[in-house]
């Protein structure tokens, strides 16, 4: 059974979850060196008897100020909530970040919002870790003041596979050259979409092959091409089967970038539904088509291929 999770909007949060443990990030997908993190504070928490906490941000702050970086998150909001859950965190303060909390000083910032509200014991963060206005904080300067606000920085060392660290600036990379194997390896889990299904030119269903189009909203773009996908339909715990296709859809001179998924034995209407689609592996780039028949002809194949995958 997944605990409860007590989510804050601002930094007044109850005494409760004071003198707590307290991790810092974006913790963008949630990869295998986040979780590193929360097992080592989880090692603290059974040690110290404390509460684990997250303060998080949104939007993350690189978006916030580069209003033209639109597909940049590994995870939405609420796929980091509920790995949150999954990982038995016992609260999270997501804070907006906005243009007034991005001028904040960052000795204000360790003052009145950690030492004064937040007040926690231990303050976990990765050796990137940056805040306050122009990026002026960072791990050094939160030590100095350690004695004064009486807070431990752990700043563990972060995770490497073969030499990389793994970070979600290398994770996002790889979705973008269709690496969606070592991904799911690095998340853990399946890397996911999730979105309403939207009403389109219904090119599929005119071809044999109905499909449900997707809105990419602020996601990274993966490689465009064909993927290998499970699909869960308004959160239920049945899978299906299926494969997708991101991209353009040169045979048809479609200019914007989508996400069609076409779910194997599935006939029902699905508008305006809420879908997950995990890509489990990339079966092959976009290309444009002389004609319909040997569209049809690569897709039949596309689908051959995806059952043996997922």
């Amino acid at each position: 059974m997944v605990k409860k999770l007590n989510l804050y909007k601002n930094f007044s949060i109850s005494k409760n979850h004071k003198n707590s443990i307290l991790l810092i990030g974006n913790f963008d997908g949630l990869h295998i060196g986040h979780q590193k993190l929360f097992n080592f504070a989880k090692k603290y928490k059974k040690k110290f008897k404390k509460k684990i906490g997250v303060l998080t941000f949104d939007p993350i702050p690189k978006m916030f100020f580069n209003k033209k970086l639109k597909n940049f998150k590994i995870s939405s909001l609420n796929q980091k909530i509920n790995c949150f859950k999954k990982f038995k965190i016992d609260f999270v303060v997501i804070k907006k970040f906005d243009k007034k909390f991005s001028k904040m000083n960052y000795i204000k910032f360790i003052d009145s919002v950690l030492f004064k509200k937040l007040r926690p014991k231990y303050i976990f963060v990765s050796n990137n870790f940056r805040f306050g206005n122009k990026r002026e904080g960072n791990v050094n300067k939160l030590k100095f003041f350690e004695k004064k606000y009486n807070f431990k920085i752990i700043n563990p060392k972060p995770l490497k596979k073969k030499t990389k660290i793994i970070s979600s600036t290398l994770i996002r990379k790889l979705i973008a050259n269709g690496k969606i194997n070592i991904v799911n390896k690095y998340l853990d889990r399946n890397w996911s979409i999730d979105g309403k299904v939207s009403v389109g030119r219904k090119m599929g269903r005119k071809i044999g092959f109905p499909t449900c189009n997707i809105k990419l909203n602020d996601y990274v773009i993966a490689k465009p091409g064909v993927y290998a996908v499970n699909i869960l339909i308004n959160k239920n715990k049945k899978l299906l089967r299926g494969i997708a296709n991101l991209g353009y859809r040169p045979t048809f001179n479609q200019k914007e970038i989508l996400l069609e998924v076409h779910i194997f034995n599935f006939s029902r209407n699905l508008y305006n539904k809420h879908l997950t689609i995990e890509f489990i592996d990339f079966i092959r780039k976009e290309k444009k088509f002389k004609n319909i028949n040997q569209l049809k002809k690569q897709i039949n194949l596309d689908i051959r291929k995806a059952k043996k995958l997922n």
